[in-house]
């Protein structure tokens, strides 16, 4: 994802936005996004996550090496996605195109969805991009900052929470319908090139509008399997979303996860989620990790090499996919 803020490619200003609308020091800056609500005696109705499996999911696709897009690890992966979701869904459908990259290269991309209930009106959207970076750029050794990333968290993490919450809904249907997928070349951006990340989510959210795909709404999953996760409320996610938002949040801590979901106001931040808020006009917030201990309010192993299983924790996807599990089940 790009780190910037509302358009604006400087790091630095970014970071002072998004620590003073969530982690500032002068009191009125902690001022919580909302009310909390009340924790009472709550009876789940979701099926259980389950936490080993999500995170042998990562595991796979870390194991197909960096999955760049147009990279052999990145074909690899998607002939696995494609297999892996079709033990799950009702049905999987794959959008390919060829696009021209900010330095002019021809990306071969690959969407891939996952539909439960295909025939239901009434659908819920969860995407997460499959792509990994090509380049550390963000890795404190300047010898890595051209090498690959294996990207077990950015985002293998959040493809793995579909996959477990795919194969949870083909036990059990929900009465919604529910469309996963996983948007190729979002990582591949650079942020003096506008528009340069997010490469499948806009070649979708274009074709979605075109073909009157809806969604109630939608949750984007990006970066949700580290150890001592913070999310908090993102900037976009408030202005195009709030609602769900509040929706998923309270029902984060209704399940007892106070310790992963925070109440806070962050900045806005270019994901996936902003342009199917802006092109495809459907209501879609992002969980992202958000981090008050270093410069660019990401977690230290964000674009780095470090980005391995070693940061991948099970009581984090829990959180993440318990959580997502019982907002679908509770859809009517």
């Amino acid at each position: 994802m790009s780190y910037s803020f509302f358009n604006t490619k400087n790091t630095l200003f970014f970071v002072v936005l998004f620590y003073l609308m969530a982690c500032g020091n002068n009191e009125s800056n902690h001022k919580k996004a909302a009310t909390q609500p009340t924790q009472t005696p709550y009876v789940q109705v979701s099926p259980s996550f389950n936490a080993d499996s999500a995170y042998e999911f990562v595991q796979h696709q870390v194991g197909f090496g960096p999955r760049f897009t147009n990279s052999e690890g990145h074909t690899n992966c998607g002939n696995w996605l494609e297999k892996q979701f079709g033990l799950y869904a009702d049905k999987v459908s794959v959008q390919k195109a060829d696009i021209k990259n900010f330095d002019g290269k021809t990306l071969h991309i690959k969407n891939i969805t996952a539909s439960f209930n295909p025939a239901a009106k009434s659908r819920i959207l969860i995407a997460a991009h499959w792509d990994s970076r090509p380049y550390a750029d963000q890795d404190l050794d300047e010898t890595n900052k051209n090498e690959p990333i294996l990207a077990a968290d950015d985002a293998a993490s959040g493809v793995a929470v579909m996959l477990e919450m795919a194969r949870v809904l083909s036990q059990k249907q929900p009465a919604v319908g529910v469309d996963f997928i996983c948007f190729d070349a979002e990582d591949l951006g650079k942020p003096q090139f506008e528009d340069s990340y997010c490469l499948g989510s806009q070649y979708w959210a274009k074709n979605a509008k075109k073909i009157g795909y809806q969604a109630k709404y939608g949750i984007l999953l990006d970066m949700v399997g580290a150890r001592n996760a913070k999310f908090v409320w993102e900037g976009f996610s408030v202005k195009y979303a709030e609602p769900v938002i509040r929706k998923v949040w309270d029902q984060a801590v209704q399940l007892g996860f106070s310790n992963q979901f925070y109440y806070y106001r962050g900045g806005g931040i270019t994901d996936d989620h902003y342009y199917v808020n802006t092109i495809a006009n459907i209501p879609m917030i992002d969980i992202i990790h958000f981090s008050d201990e270093t410069k660019t309010g990401f977690p230290a192993h964000w674009h780095t090499l470090s980005d391995n299983m070693a940061v991948i924790d099970r009581v984090t996807l829990k959180a993440v996919g318990q959580t997502l599990l019982e907002t679908i089940y509770k859809e009517q």
